[in-house]
């Protein structure tokens, strides 16, 4: 990832903070496949956040992970402008939806599924927010 040319290039980390950051993208990593399968964990966010962190720590790894084929589209889709795909939208809401059932309709104390919607809720509102990239269509 090229970075913005009015700022001034970062300070290479030190080996340590590299071994960190690696370990974190790879944390992410298996939070986003089990996000992929679990409801309520998300999948986009633990993606990005390794794509963050694989940038700064592992030019191989980060490599691995743009070129992905179910993770690539949405590192380089947040790297053009913030965009996120309807499809990672509506799954984020179908998912928050059916785990914010499950919280109301199972012995869930009350304090704690009332929170959990109010984040989800917000988050969701802030997702629907992010552009999506427009998609070009040849003319028929």
């Amino acid at each position: 990832m090229s970075e913005h040319p009015s700022l001034p290039p970062r300070p290479p980390l030190s080996a340590p903070m590299r071994y960190l950051l690696l370990v974190f993208a790879w944390l992410c990593v298996v939070l986003a496949i089990i996000g992929a399968i679990l409801p309520g964990m998300p999948t986009t966010v633990f993606v990005l956040m390794a794509a963050w962190a694989a940038a700064r720590s592992s030019p191989r790894f980060s490599h691995w992970l743009e070129n992905h084929r179910l993770f690539g589209s949405m590192i380089r889709d947040w790297r053009a402008g913030g965009y996120v795909s309807r499809r990672a939208k509506w799954s984020a809401g179908i998912t928050m939806a059916v785990s914010i059932a499950i919280l109301f309709l199972t012995p869930t104390p009350r304090i704690v599924a009332i929170s959990a919607t109010v984040i989800m809720l917000v988050i969701l509102v802030w997702l629907c927010c992010r552009p999506e990239r427009a998609v070009i269509r040849a003319a028929d």
